[in-house]
Formats: structure tokens, sequence, C-alpha cells
């Protein structure tokens, strides 16, 4: 017997072969094929009933009342809950009652998986019930759920809440929190609604790569790696961009992404270094047709998702029906801070990042400069849907130079609830232009600057041989799931997030228990009663452990002799 097993789950690997020893199988290979789903019988049963008089379900025991030879539980399929009811004549029509008095009564727990076969019926007090005829053991859970209790008016007690365990186990997570689910139904509804559009319009869906030679089309620092077999180091995706717009130059007229993109930097409650976005290129359009194309689409999102195009977000109520409101950038700082840095040079701009506290280094150059003083003074008043515009020249490399502002660029991003959702340009498309680009940025990067692009030479000989005016965007989908779905952490909207190594339990030995003065033959019966190391031990109640150990001794009938009570003390010295 392993000393890291807590008490259930030693008793649980007891039934497990218990279950084996009566010839039963605790994870049967055979399909179970299922016919109804609990919500879809609780929302239908009472209109329709003739329809549920033979039905197949499956699921987790989440409840149970045995009362002799009647029962009642709870299955929990991927739908909700529905109650199950059992009587032992009818799972045991013969003269064998085993199926009901020791495998459903004493060898199954909460949390294994049955399927069930039967009808529906409503009990004397009105519930929708399912009454089984046939019952088969689905598969035998060995870990204990946590107990998540529900009083009549459905408040939670002792949830599992941590959002450490709760992000690290999301398995039990969504198990005993099944509320959550509905968040990454409607991010699934968010993906598919906004294919749907594109599709809708023509563009067509594509795959590149994720290994790439050369990080470019966004400024971030990058994962590293290496190919043995070529010899070369290679980097995660931080964006796809250059090779979309190689698509473009290829010849299609509409491309777009969906993809994970992963970026070496923080992490807080809306980064995480592995992020999923759509990028989308559509040929012969600019910046201000992008515009209204992301009213329409994220208006189409929001419909599909809440039938509405409003969402409530915290205490803001946010309208995604256009138009939105459009700012520039430097009126959006002048607006806000009542400075105007449209003229300022570097040296302005240090000063003024000095004065209004925000902190900066020496690799930050006057694009950067600007992007920290908007960060630090525009962005959290921007809760309804607006769009930043005519960004200068310095902040964005890949993006045309307008066509009327000397020093800008036709790029906007979308900014909701305080937060960036989107960003778009006219794409430059100037070869020239763009190389010219690029050189500034790896002076950048010779000052220090990780997060400045690298120079793609392939990209370049692609504009070389001509890319038509095009518009790009990019959306951050894990953003965009956290407001339609009133979350305030990327955490919550991300199956698996990002998480530190979990620490590991130290590995302990009888010999633990022995140096603290614990006899042999109690180190097991210690373990039973979840004391796994010295240190849980020392953590509890002394006089509870003595008479704990008493009641363990009579529970399992040992033939050994009880420990004096001083003895017992000692241990917790």
């Amino acid at each position: 017997m392993s000393i890291a097993l807590s008490e259930q789950e030693i008793i649980r690997r007891e039934s497990l072969q218990q279950l084996r020893d009566l010839g039963i199988n605790p994870y049967p290979a055979e399909a179970f094929n299922v016919t109804a789903f609990a919500q879809d019988i609780l929302d239908n049963f009472e209109t329709n009933p003739d329809t549920y008089q033979k039905v197949v379900l499956a699921g987790r025991i989440m409840t149970r009342r045995i009362m002799g030879s009647a029962s009642f539980a709870e299955l929990q399929d991927s739908t909700g809950r529905i109650q199950i009811y059992l009587r032992r004549d009818d799972i045991c029509p013969g003269e064998d009652k085993t199926l009901y008095n020791t495998v459903f009564k004493k060898l199954l727990d909460i949390g294994d998986y049955i399927g069930v076969k039967g009808y529906v019926f409503l009990t004397q007090t009105g519930e929708i019930s399912v009454h089984v005829q046939e019952l088969i053991l689905l598969s035998k859970s060995l870990k204990p759920l946590p107990v998540v209790k529900r009083d009549e008016d459905g408040n939670i007690h002792d949830g599992f809440t941590d959002p450490e365990l709760r992000y690290r186990q999301r398995y039990v997570d969504l198990t005993v929190n099944p509320e959550f689910k509905q968040i990454f139904i409607n991010r699934s509804k968010v993906i598919s609604s906004m294919r749907e559009y594109f599709n809708s319009e023509g563009w067509m869906e594509v795959e590149t790569p994720i290994l790439q030679p050369v990080h470019g089309g966004a400024a971030a620092r990058p994962f590293t790696t290496h190919h043995n077999t070529l010899d070369m180091p290679l980097f995660l995706r931080i964006a796809n961009e250059l090779y979309l717009k190689r698509l473009i130059v290829a010849g299609f007229d509409g491309v777009y992404e969906f993809g994970k993109m992963f970026r070496n930097e923080g992490m807080d409650r809306t980064h995480n270094p592995e992020f999923t976005s759509v990028e989308i290129y559509v040929a012969y359009k600019d910046y201000i047709w992008m515009m209204a194309m992301v009213e329409a689409c994220l208006e189409h999102v929001t419909r599909a998702v809440h039938g509405i195009p409003v969402v409530q977000v915290g205490e803001n109520e946010i309208n995604f029906e256009g138009p939105y409101t459009k700012l520039s950038m430097y009126d959006s700082i002048l607006k806000y801070t009542g400075i105007d840095v449209s003229a300022m040079d570097e040296v302005a701009l240090r000063k003024t990042c000095a004065d209004l506290g925000i902190e900066i280094d020496a690799t930050m150059g006057k694009g950067k400069l600007i992007d920290e003083i908007f960060s630090a003074k525009v962005e959290a008043n921007l809760i309804q849907p607006t769009y930043i515009t005519d960004y200068p020249i310095e902040m964005t490399p890949l993006a045309k130079k307008h066509r009327t502002k000397e020093g800008l660029v036709e790029r906007f991003e979308l900014f909701v609830n305080g937060k960036e959702i989107a960003n778009a340009y006219s794409e430059l498309n100037d070869p020239i232009d763009q190389r010219q680009r690029l050189e500034e940025q790896l002076i950048l990067a010779g000052r220090g600057d990780e997060e400045a692009m690298a120079m793609d030479d392939d990209f370049l000989r692609a504009l070389e041989y001509g890319m038509p005016p095009t518009s790009g965007l990019g959306i951050g989908i894990d953003r965009l799931v956290m407001l339609m779905t009133n979350q305030h952490t990327i955490q919550e909207v991300l199956f698996f997030p990002q998480m530190r190594p979990e620490k590991k339990a130290k590995a302990v030995t009888a010999e633990d228990f022995l140096k603290i003065g614990v006899p042999a033959e109690w180190v097991p019966v210690l373990n039973k009663m979840g004391f796994n190391t010295p240190e849980d031990l020392k953590a509890a109640n002394p006089n509870k452990v003595f008479n704990d150990l008493g009641g363990m001794r009579k529970k399992l009938k040992l033939d050994i002799s009880m420990p004096a009570k001083e003895v017992v003390m000692a241990w917790f010295e």
C-alpha cells in the first residue's frame, strides 16, 4: 500500500479489486450508445412524455440517497444533472441481487461513470426522474471529487474555488462547477460565428507555419528552439502576418487564419504566453473599409452569442452595434492628459513621461515612448468600442504611410472596456519603404529592444514581386471572449492556462514516521486517516488523533496494541 494515498483513495482501490473479483470490468471497452441527455429530458418531458418511455443515459454519479431496497441518485452528463431512481428488483430481476446490494450500495462512489436504461416519470414530489431498469459501470473513479454543496436557493457552500486549483485541474473544475462550461461554449460560438461571417464574404481559411525561421509580424520577444536535422534556430511565431501577406502576393483576394501565437513576455490577467488570435487580409481594401467590416463582424458575433448586440461587462453595458467612436492617437492623449505630443522629439517625450510618472528605459524609441503615455493615461478611459487611429510611423513598421498626415501611418486599434482587442492597417506594400522600416527596427534591436522586429528578406522579396493594396486585421480571441462572457482574467477563458510548475509533495517513507516515534504497525493506519507526512500529522489536534486511532483500530478490527496517550502526545513534540 502506498502511503501517498488518502483513506478514500485506498478504499476506492479496494472497491476496484472487489469489482474485478465479482467479474465486473470497471473499464469496459464496448461502446455505450446514449439516446437521451439530462437537459433535453428536463426541458421537454412534460410537454412530450411519450418520447421518453425508453431512454439510455450515461454520466457521473454526483449524489446518492440509499433507502434499503430503493435509492435515488443524481446523474450528471454533458448537459446537466437529472435524478435517477433505482429499485433492487428492477435492476436485479433474478435471485442474484449483487448488482444492487453490493455493487451499487457498497462499491460504487460519487464520481463513477455509469450507464442506465429506463423510462422517465414524475415522482410524487413532481420531480422529473429516470426510473432505472438496467445499470452498468462504465468507469471507476479512484480519486474523490471535491464536495460542492448547493442549498435549496442554489447557493454554493464548500465550493472548489481556489483559482490555482481550478486552472490546474480544469477537469475537476468543470465537473463540480459545470456552470463554467458556458464560458467555453460561448468561446466556441465566438470563433464559429466569426468564421461563418468570413466565409460568407468569400474569404478563405488557411494555415501558416508555427515554427518560423524569422520572428516577424509584431513587436514581441519570441520563444526560441532548435531544429536538430536542419541545425538551425527556429522561433514559435509571434504573429502569422507576414505569411498571410505572402498569400495576398500569391493572388488570393482574402485569407484568414485562427491560430495560436506565442510571446515570451509577462503574464497577468490579460496576458498568457500562448494565446489565440485571428488575422485576416483582404486585397484592394484600406483601414477605413476595415473599420466598417469590424463593426459588422463583431455585431454578428455578439448576436450569435447573446441574441442582442449588447454585452454586460462588470458594471458596463457594452454596445457592439456600430458606428464606433474614432479618435486619433495624438488626439486621445491630448483629450485625457491635456498634453500635445504630436510635435515632440524623443528628448521631450522622455521628459513628459517623467513628469507623468511613467516608467521607461533607455531602449525605448519615440514610438514606444508615445505608446507608454497612451497605455498609462488613455486606455482605461476607452469603455465603449473606440477606434484609436493614425499612429506615429515609429510605432508601426508594417503599416502604410498616412495618405494626408506626415509622420503617421494608416492604422487603428479597437479598444473595448479599457483593453485593445483588435489591430488593423492599410498594409505597407512598398518594398523599398518596408526595407527601410525594418532596418530602423534593427537599430532599435541594437539598442537592446528585445521586441524589435527582425529583418525578413524572403518577405521583402515577396513584396518586390508586387502586393496589391491590402487591409489587414488581427483580433485577440481570448480578450474578445473575456468581453463576451463577462470575465476579468484571461485564465477564465482558457481551458488550460500556463501555470508555474506544480509543487510536488516530498516523497515520504515509513521511516519518516518512525523517526518521530510512530510504531511501524500504526503508520498505515495514520495513512488511512489522511496523514501522509509527519507534517500533516503535526498539524492535527493531538487529542483528536488519539481518539481517532482508537476508532480506526475498532473499525479495521486491528490486532495490534493501542499506543498509550503519552506516546501519541510525544509524536507532536
